[in-house]
């Protein structure tokens, strides 16, 4: 499911700084990057048996380098999926997500877009 607007789809900023910001949040970028992209992901534990949720920040970068450290990311809108052991993470608009889930989320999402945002390149 698509997070609608936290912000965080405007922002374009350094990555290393958005890396720290990020971590500090308790998103982990995750190792799966490439040259053009990075994934952060945010894990919220469940009381049901074998579920797990994930936010999930993608951004990819408009100039430099995401191996060199170097790059500018656009971050794009959050995702919030479904982790069904052992098949992986749904993030389609068919899964069932709780408005309390759901608020949860989009104010993670937001507490980062809020510091994010200070480091913001126009």
């Amino acid at each position: 499911m698509k997070l609608e607007g936290t912000g965080i789809e405007k922002v374009l900023v350094d990555l290393k700084p958005l890396t720290h910001i990020m971590e500090s949040n308790g998103f982990i970028l995750g190792g799966s990057w490439d040259y053009e992209r990075v994934t952060y992901d945010y894990k919220i534990d469940s009381p049901e048996k074998n579920i797990t949720y994930y936010i999930r920040i993608q951004g990819y970068a408009l100039e430099g380098d995401v191996d060199k450290g170097n790059a500018v990311i656009q971050l794009m809108t959050p995702l919030l999926g479904k982790h069904y052991y052992p098949h992986g993470v749904e993030y389609g608009e068919q899964e069932d997500f709780n408005s309390g889930l759901i608020e949860r989320a989009t104010n993670a999402v937001k507490k980062v877009t809020e510091s994010v945002a200070q480091h913001q390149k126009s």
